[in-house]
């Protein structure tokens, strides 16, 4: 894991390495692509969950999880990289339309643009993210003109977002609303989380393992013994 974080340049050309790619996933015919794209810092529950609900809406032919290599906006701390990949690893081994990969950029246009070159044309790509992550995502300081940016990036992709707590119903339909938002407002689709779900978090994970607590609500089954090991 160490030697692929290793080889993904953040100040190069965006870049997709795969960890594990899904056997049963998109070959080479298009199909339906759903990506999170997270810290995974660890993998929780409310992960899973985005996926399940995402997955309603979406039918994908193939589940991507991508952990990057750099954040747009947040340090490095908490699990080392490896280790998280290590137990996205062991998350996907039961599930054969499930891939692994890590990113080397942060940013969601980015991504979507070197994971195009890994798929069929005509794959239709879709990323969950949560609703503060996509209000981070229309924030101009992170390109050079925004508008050109989110036109390339909302033609290769569309946009599943939940909330997260302590957002409103009204908060996003006010965003939604906004003019630098409207002309992509089609592309984005909204679910409603539940309050157990919007209120989980990874910091929460760490800090019960800090304290030596279970885990158990907070965490998939698959990689709970490599937490507490």
């Amino acid at each position: 894991m160490a030697e692929l974080l290793a080889g993904l340049n953040p100040e190069g050309p965006p870049r997709l390495a795969f960890v594990r790619r899904a056997p049963a996933g998109i070959g080479k015919r298009a199909g339906h692509l759903l990506c999170l794209s997270a810290s995974f810092n660890p993998l929780t529950v409310a992960h899973i969950w985005l996926i399940q609900e995402a997955a309603r809406i979406f039918s994908p032919d193939e589940v991507l999880l991508v952990l990057g290599r750099t954040n747009v906006d947040k340090p490095v701390e908490g699990f080392p990289l490896e280790r998280r990949l290590s137990l996205l690893a062991r998350f996907v081994e039961p599930r054969p339309t499930f891939s692994v990969a890590a990113c080397s950029h942060g940013r969601f246009v980015d991504k979507a643009e070197t994971i195009q070159h890994h798929y069929p044309a005509e794959t239709r790509l879709a990323f969950i993210l949560g609703f503060d992550t996509l209000v981070r995502l229309f924030d101009p300081k992170y390109y050079a003109d925004l508008n050109t940016s989110m036109s390339a990036l909302f033609d290769a992709s569309e946009f599943i977002a939940a909330n997260r707590a302590p957002d409103s119903p009204e908060a996003v339909a006010s965003f939604l609303a906004r003019s630098e938002v409207t002309p992509y407002a089609h592309r984005i689709r909204m679910i409603r989380l539940p309050p157990e779900i919007a209120a989980m978090s990874a910091t929460a994970v760490r800090d019960r393992l800090e304290r030596g607590e279970p885990v158990t609500d907070l965490v998939p089954p698959e990689i709970q013994p490599l937490l507490v090991q």
